[in-house]
Order: structure tokens, then C-alpha cells, then sequence
């Protein structure tokens, strides 16, 4: 379809008032292709300066939103560490009467502490992506894996210590 000399001069008065290319577009009725070329030909362009802004906005502040998430997901996984040796509570519900039972363990079962080491695993793996991909904020990512690599070293001592004992 033909664009119009109405158009075309719709276009460049809607231009010249600072109305963006794509709004343009959708009030002429035509492409925001056609837009461009109409005020390319006239010698006129588009300032994308405030685009360029907000995106460069947006990767900063998913930057430190991934930053964000990175110590949480440390904190977490440091937590679980930490609490892998301490006594442990398991319990059931159920039986014929419906009842409740409890026994403290001194650690967490096995199957307990294969989920916490998975966990931080994943957790170290992540947040390595996270380093890959921030270039805001290396430095405190980098921290946050030195101390994952503190708490795995941490926890590989303990479950050692532990298992000596055992064998003794």
C-alpha cells in the first residue's frame, strides 16, 4: 500500500513536535520502517539517546539485582551448612491412633546432608553464572564465591571430623 503525501506530511509534523517513531507509526498507519525512511529522506532523525539511557538503566539495576540475589542465596546455603552437623529433629504423624513422634539424631541424616551439599552446589553454580554475566559489581560476586569456597572447605572438614569418629 501506497503512502499517502498526507501521510507523509503527518509524519513530518509529528516528528518535528518530538512524537517518538513508533507512536508516529501508529497514528499515520503505516510501518515504523516507512517512518524512518520518510524523515531520512527529509534529512531529519530520531534521538535515541533517552533509549540508550534507560537500557544502560536497566542493566545496572538487574546487575545488582542478580548481586542481590547472590547473597541471599549464599546466606541460605551458608545456613544450611552450618546447621548440617548440629543435632537434628525428625518426626512422623500417623499410625492407627493418628499419633506424634519425635527423636533427635545428632546430625542430619544422610539423605539430608546429599540435599544441603546439592543445594550449595547448585548455589556455587549459580552464582558462578552470576559472575559471568555481571560486569557491575565483580568484585562483591567474586567475595561471595571466595566465601562459598570458606563454607564447602568448612563443611568437607566437619563431615571428615565426623566421619573419623564414626570409625573409631
Amino acid at each position: 500500500m501506497a503512502i499517502s503525501a498526507e501521510q507523509r506530511e503527518q509524519v513530518l509534523n509529528l516528528h518535528t513536535i518530538g512524537v517518538p517513531r513508533n507512536e508516529i507509526a501508529r497514528r499515520v498507519g503505516i510501518s515504523a520502517g516507512s517512518v524512518t525512511n520518510i524523515c531520512r529522506d527529509a534529512g531529519l532523525s530520531f534521538d535515541r539517546s533517552a533509549t540508550k539511557q534507560a537500557t544502560a538503566a536497566r542493566s545496572v539495576d538487574l546487575a545488582a539485582g542478580r548481586i542481590r540475589l547472590a547473597e541471599k542465596m549464599l546466606a541460605a546455603s551458608e545456613s544450611m551448612l552450618d546447621a548440617i552437623d548440629e543435632p537434628y529433629l525428625v518426626y512422623s504423624f500417623g499410625g492407627r491412633d493418628n499419633t506424634f513422634a519425635q527423636h533427635t539424631l545428632r546430625s542430619a541424616p544422610v539423605e539430608v546432608r546429599r540435599n544441603v551439599i546439592t543445594t550449595a552446589g547448585i548455589t556455587f553454580d549459580k552464582l558462578t553464572r552470576i559472575v559471568e554475566r555481571s560486569d557491575t559489581g565483580l568484585e562483591q560476586a567474586a567475595g561471595v564465591l571466595d566465601q562459598i569456597a570458606e563454607g564447602f572447605a568448612a563443611a568437607a572438614d566437619r563431615y571428615r571430623a565426623e566421619v573419623t569418629l564414626d570409625e573409631a
